[in-house]
């Protein structure tokens, strides 16, 4: 028997925050590479701390993608976060490369030959999931986490606060009654704000953001409204913590509401699975969802390196479910080619879209021009209807 009545919490962290700011540099460099060449391979991993950036990892792109054109994008990428301090600047800090050519190995398991389509990049479980807390069909705590720290952010970048620093985290606790979000119970917020931007300002500040987002009274109790509780925070960043690519992977997906497969998105280009089928499962669960199937939606797709199908399809709609979920798993097989290589093309994933989705979620996002979040759309609405 489920539980129908208890408290759940997400958190989420800002641009700013020293791995988001790694998953941002990472993601940077992989559209600098799809940019030059759509079908460039790219893993590549950031680590940063104060002063200092490096990277690291295996390619297979254009030579024309220098040293200093991968240095350019990094520094670029901090730029835009907002870094100019002493401890981390955009423009001073240390650049280190140590990426090199991917191994002949992997690429002989990946690329399609003769008769060969293109398999997995690696081998992985991946995980999507759709419920209906919010209109975007995420879980409400990491859905508001999100939007918290993404409407300061758009302050700070507007000149709305000029008092906010980059780094940023925040939390959200909600109260469930039979099995919805009624309310939140508490709220924390931590910031990095500049030193004469504390005290009341910044909790008043921080309070406005936090109400504009929750629904109307579900705001927690005073005493459990948390604003930086360890008095300040003005040394933050990479400067205050080291970042590393891919330590995000909650934030970056469900909140710990839905299982996570293991592997990170950020540095990585679509024929890693790790990143394209996670999107892929993300997509099946919302039409599930969007098209009525189902209150909530758990899907699960494992593939083995260098093979092209999925080795499983694994449906839960948590007995929630207004159709028969055993005969899910096969019609998606029957309805969608599951191939990495498909997946790919039908997501329109080799475009130079994947920096925007570094920081405040992959997914519950607005579906791009551009391609970006594609995986967000509901095109396969009258589809599944149509099945059943």
């Amino acid at each position: 028997m489920s539980i129908k009545n208890y408290l759940f919490t997400s958190e989420s962290v800002s641009e700013g925050h020293p791995d988001k700011v790694a998953d941002r540099i990472s993601d940077s460099v992989l559209d600098r590479f799809l940019l030059e060449d759509p079908y460039a391979r790219v893993a590549v991993e950031t680590m940063v701390t104060t002063n200092r950036i490096i990277i690291a990892g295996e390619v297979r792109g254009p030579e024309s993608i220098t040293t200093e054109i991968l240095e350019e994008a990094a520094r670029s990428a901090v730029k835009d976060i907002g870094y100019e301090q002493d401890g981390f600047h955009w423009a001073t800090a240390e650049f280190t490369s140590y990426v090199h050519a991917q191994s002949a190995d992997i690429a002989m398991g990946v690329d399609a030959t003769g008769n060969k389509d293109e398999g997995a990049g690696d081998q992985g479980i991946m995980f999507g999931y759709a419920c209906r807390e919010t209109e975007v069909l995420m879980p409400a705590p990491i859905q508001f986490a999100h939007e918290i720290l993404a409407t300061m952010a758009a302050d700070r970048h507007g000149g709305k606060a000029p008092g906010l620093e980059p780094d940023a985290k925040s939390q959200v606790s909600l109260k469930y009654e039979n099995g919805k979000p009624v309310g939140a119970t508490s709220v924390v917020v931590s910031t990095q704000h500049k030193p004469d931007f504390t005290g009341t300002d910044l909790r008043e500040y921080v309070r406005g953001r936090v109400m504009s987002v929750l629904p109307e009274g579900w705001m927690c109790p005073e005493e459990e409204f948390y604003v930086n509780p360890t008095g300040q925070f003005i040394v933050g960043g990479p400067d205050g913590d080291a970042g590393l690519t891919g330590r995000k992977i909650i934030v970056d997906t469900y909140g710990g509401a839905a299982p996570h497969g293991g592997g990170a998105f950020s540095g990585k280009d679509p024929t890693k699975v790790d990143r394209s089928a996670a999107y892929m499962a993300r997509y099946l669960a919302k039409n599930v969802v969007a098209a009525g199937l189902a209150d909530n939606c758990l899907i699960q797709l494992a593939y083995a390196i260098g093979v092209s199908k999925p080795l499983s399809v694994y449906v839960n709609l948590f007995n929630t479910g207004h159709v028969d979920e055993n005969k899910l798993p096969t019609l998606f097989m029957e309805m969608i080619d599951l191939s990495p290589r498909a997946i790919r093309e039908r997501l329109g994933l080799n475009k130079p879209i994947y920096a925007k989705t570094a920081a405040y979620g992959h997914f519950g996002r607005t579906p791009e021009d551009d391609g970006a979040f594609s995986w967000e759309k509901t095109d396969l609405v009258e589809m599944l209807k149509a099945q059943f």
